[in-house]
């Protein structure tokens, strides 16, 4: 319903915004990171916005960059995250931080925001990931290869420890197919690691 609201920001705390436009004043949810940017009352100021209609209440959230309001209604996307868990962890970190835990599979990253226990920490990442892998990082920066590798190697050790491997003997075989061709897909790490451990028992 609305894309963005630009107008003259009349109050403003840790939480909410009200913004002047066109004679009307709209109050909107906000992140602490969008707090902590937004320009002195008085000044014009222009959020980025999501409209949540439920049968209690209307909701009207404001973002300063488009990058957070796309990760808000990514993480409205999970079953079990509402607007006001969305809100804590946009208000928790900064979004280049939250993508690289998720793409980095740290899920203890997310523990200490207020209400992200470690299920609901483990469904963000499993969740999210691949979403996340498919945008543009936050600020320009690029994901790091290392949180891609870690993943790769984690999801490839539990399998082939599915196949009867102990992991002693998974890590190694994982982590050298890696750090000779880093960036390849789990099944292909998989595959490699499988040719690795036959040719040496």
């Amino acid at each position: 319903m609305f894309a963005f609201i630009r107008g003259e920001l009349i109050t403003a705390s840790l939480d909410e915004a009200v913004v002047e436009a066109s004679g009307i004043g709209y109050r909107l949810h906000i992140s602490a990171g969008t707090s902590r940017r937004l320009p002195a009352p008085g000044e014009q100021v222009c959020l980025h916005t999501h409209y949540q209609v439920r049968e209690d209440a209307h909701q009207l959230f404001g973002f300063l960059d488009p990058e957070e309001l796309q990760l808000f209604r990514l993480l409205l996307s999970i079953s079990g995250v509402g607007p006001k868990l969305a809100i804590a962890v946009l208000s928790g970190l900064k979004v280049g931080e939250i993508q690289e835990a998720i793409v980095s599979n740290r899920p203890e990253t997310l523990y200490g925001i207020s209400g992200v226990g470690k299920k609901t920490a483990a469904r963000i990442i499993l969740e999210l990931r691949d979403k996340i892998l498919k945008i543009q990082p936050a600020a320009g920066g690029e994901f790091p290869a290392a949180g891609r590798d870690r993943q790769s190697t984690e999801d490839a050790v539990a399998a082939l420890m599915t196949l009867g491997f102990s992991r002693p003997v998974a890590q190694k075989a994982v982590s050298g197919v890696l750090d000779a061709s880093p960036g390849l897909s789990v099944e292909q790490v998989v595959k490699s690691s499988l040719a690795a451990i036959r040719n040496n028992p």
